[in-house]
């Protein structure tokens, strides 16, 4: 029975063995001195940054211009020359009544070009310019973890709150 006994504790040993060996082989591929446990999470600080954003626009105001209304000047220039052409061929006699005819007519169509030139006023305009402002927000940028694992405590900078527990990689090293 004793020699039973020891056979079935040497089998429960090369078994364990095994078991064993196979866990340490689980992540064949990756880096043999490495494996993963969790670690109790003792506080996560937010880090906060600056985020700038250049937002354009557009502004808007109004300028004062002067316009100009213009009037007809060959209609003016036209009645002008007939009104002083009738004026000149009023006066004199003969050959003096056709120069005063042609005479009246050049002084009438240049006073007549003058005065129906138009006007010019005053008015505003709207214009229009892009111009960009800058908007600054503050949000988080990550998170300031210290955490516990096997008594010891360690930091680190996470780009997400791990919450109460964090999945940690352990990797052992010989020191030199």
């Amino acid at each position: 029975m004793t020699k039973l006994w020891i056979s079935a504790l040497a089998l429960a040993l090369a078994a364990g063995g095994a078991c064993a060996q196979d866990v340490r082989y689980a992540n064949s591929g990756t880096d043999d001195n490495a494996h993963y446990g969790w670690a109790d999470v003792l506080r996560a600080d937010p880090v906060q940054g600056v985020t700038r954003t250049e937002v354009p626009r557009q502004e808007c105001y109004e300028q004062p211009v002067v316009r100009h209304e213009g009037g007809n000047s060959t209609a003016g220039t036209v009645l002008g020359a007939v009104i002083g052409g009738v004026l000149g061929n009023t006066v004199g006699k003969g050959d003096g009544r056709k120069a005063a005819t042609v005479a009246g007519a050049v002084a009438g169509g240049a006073i007549g070009n003058r005065a129906n030139r138009g006007r010019d006023y005053e008015t505003t305009q709207t214009q229009c310019r892009e111009v960009s402002s800058v908007s600054e927000q503050r949000r988080i940028i990550g998170y300031d973890v210290e955490y516990r694992y096997r008594g010891e405590v360690y930091t680190s900078r996470l780009s997400y709150d791990p919450g109460e527990r964090l999945r940690v990689r352990v990797r052992v090293d010989p020191a030199d």
